[in-house]
């Protein structure tokens, strides 16, 4: 099932959308839901990543320990 969501943009972002439309050869609706699908799933990871920041029962570990288990996990 699909909505249809009504939106305005400036006139700036309507022509690069348009540019890019014609070099993909894709729909300007196309580029616009797989837009908005990668900055759900990223906002999703960074909300993920930003409760665990503030998780006081989460233990942070340094890169360098991160490298250091990541390396001899086999």
């Amino acid at each position: 099932m699909s909505i249809t969501i009504r939106l305005h943009l400036v006139e700036e972002t309507v022509e690069k959308l348009a540019d890019i439309s014609k070099v993909t050869d894709r729909s300007k609706s196309q580029l616009i839901r797989e837009a908005i699908s990668q900055y759900l799933a990223e906002y999703t990871d960074y909300q993920i990543a930003l409760d665990r920041l503030h998780d006081s029962s989460d233990d942070v570990i340094s890169s360098e320990e991160m490298r250091n288990l990541l390396v001899n996990e086999d």
